[in-house]
C-alpha cells in the first residue's frame, strides 16, 4: 500500500491479530520493549523514532484487564514523551464497558473513569468494536470510532453456511434488540426476542420467546459472550420452541469461567465470535467454537482514520451476492 507516516504497536494481549493487522497495511509492527519489574510494574520502551508520527497503538483490555489497561496506558504516555503527532488506541475490546452506569447506591461508573485515564494519559483518539453501550461514546472528550462486526464479518459468514431453512435472528435479551433488528435486516430474515429475567449478577433465567421460530434456523446475536450462560439457556428455549437450529454469533469472546463447557454441552450447532479477543489453547480446542478475523476490518479502518477517510461507510450494506 505503499509508504506511510504512520505507526503500529502491539501490546502484549493480542499480538496475533496485530500481526495480521500488520500485514493488511504492509507496515511492520514498530519495535518496543514490554517487560516487568520483579514486582510486576510494567515497564514500556519504544526503540524506534515516533516523532511526527500518526501512531496506532493495539491493546484489547481483556484478561487480565488491569494489566492490559496499565500496559496501554504507560505505552501511550511513552508515545506523548516521544512527540508523536497523533495516538489512537485500538481497542478491539474495550474492558470495563459493562460498568457504564451505576447498579446502585455507592457504585463507579467504571467505563467513565477507563475513559479518563485514557484520555489523561495522551491519547488523541479512540478505536473500538462493537461497544456493549454505545453512550460510552460519549463518556470521552476525543473522537471516538466504534466498528461493528455484523455487516462486514457477520452477514456474508451467515449468508454462505446457512442451512436453506428460514431464517431468524434472536436478540437474546431486550437490550440487544437494536442489534438484532439490524442484522435481520441485513439478512431479510425475522425477528425474535428472549425475555428473560436474571435473578442476580451472572445468572440468567429464560422466560418465554417472543415471535414465531417454529421450524427456523434461529441465529442468536450479541456483544459479547462472557460465561455463556445467557446464549446456552437461550439456545436450549428457541429449540424447546420449535427452532430447527441455534447458532451464536458475538463479537467479543471472553469465554470465562466453565463458559466452554457450556458451550459443549448446549444444543448450539456453533458459537462464532471474531477474534477481537485472543484465542486460549482450551477454546482452540472447542470444536463448536470458530473464530472470524478481525484485522481487515480494523486495518482498513486504520488507513481511512489516518488518510482522513470516511470510516462509517465500511458498514454499507453487503450485497446479497457477497
Amino acid at each position: 500500500m505503499g509508504e506511510k507516516k504512520m505507526k503500529l504497536i502491539a501490546c502484549s494481549s493480542n499480538q496475533p491479530l496485530a500481526a495480521a493487522v500488520s500485514a493488511y497495511l504492509g507496515i511492520p509492527l514498530t519495535q518496543v520493549n514490554l517487560k516487568r519489574f520483579a514486582d510486576q510494574e510494567i515497564f514500556v520502551e519504544v526503540l524506534e523514532n515516533v516523532r511526527g508520527e500518526d501512531v496506532f497503538v493495539v491493546q484489547s483490555t481483556s484478561y487480565p484487564a488491569n494489566d492490559h489497561i496499565m500496559e496501554m496506558l504507560i505505552m501511550v504516555d511513552a508515545l506523548k514523551r516521544g512527540s508523536a503527532r497523533r495516538i489512537t488506541t485500538v481497542m478491539p475490546y474495550f474492558g470495563y464497558a459493562r460498568q457504564d452506569r451505576k447498579t446502585g447506591s455507592r457504585s463507579p461508573i467504571s467505563a467513565k473513569l477507563v475513559a479518563n485515564l485514557i484520555t489523561e494519559a495522551g491519547a488523541d483518539r479512540v478505536l473500538t468494536l462493537d461497544l456493549h453501550a454505545g453512550q460510552i461514546q460519549g463518556f470521552f472528550d476525543i473522537p471516538v470510532d466504534n466498528l461493528f462486526a455484523g455487516t462486514p464479518i457477520f452477514v456474508p459468514y451467515v449468508r454462505q453456511t446457512k442451512s436453506g431453512k428460514p431464517l431468524t435472528v434472536v436478540s437474546p435479551d431486550v437490550g440487544g434488540v437494536v442489534r438484532a433488528r439490524a442484522l435481520a435486516k441485513q439478512l431479510d430474515a425475522g425477528l425474535a426476542i428472549i425475555d428473560k429475567r436474571r435473578e442476580k449478577a451472572g445468572i440468567s433465567e429464560v422466560m418465554h420467546v417472543i415471535g414465531e421460530v417454529d421450524g427456523q434456523e434461529c441465529i442468536l446475536i450479541d456483544d459479547m459472550v462472557d460465561s455463556a450462560g445467557t446464549i446456552c439457556n437461550a439456545a436450549a428455549a428457541l429449540m424447546k420452541e420449535g427452532a430447527s437450529s441455534v447458532r451464536a454469533f458475538a463479537t467479543h469472546g471472553v469465554l470465562s469461567g466453565s463458559a466452554i463447557d457450556r458451550i459443549e454441552k448446549s444444543p448450539l450447532t456453533e458459537m462464532v465470535v471474531t477474534d477481537s479477543i485472543a484465542a486460549t489453547p482450551t477454546t482452540r480446542a472447542c470444536k463448536k467454537l470458530k473464530y472470524l478475523p478481525v484485522a481487515p476490518l480494523i486495518g482498513e479502518a486504520i488507513l481511512r482514520i489516518s488518510e482522513e477517510r470516511s470510516v462509517s461507510s465500511l458498514f454499507d450494506a453487503v450485497p446479497a451476492g457477497a
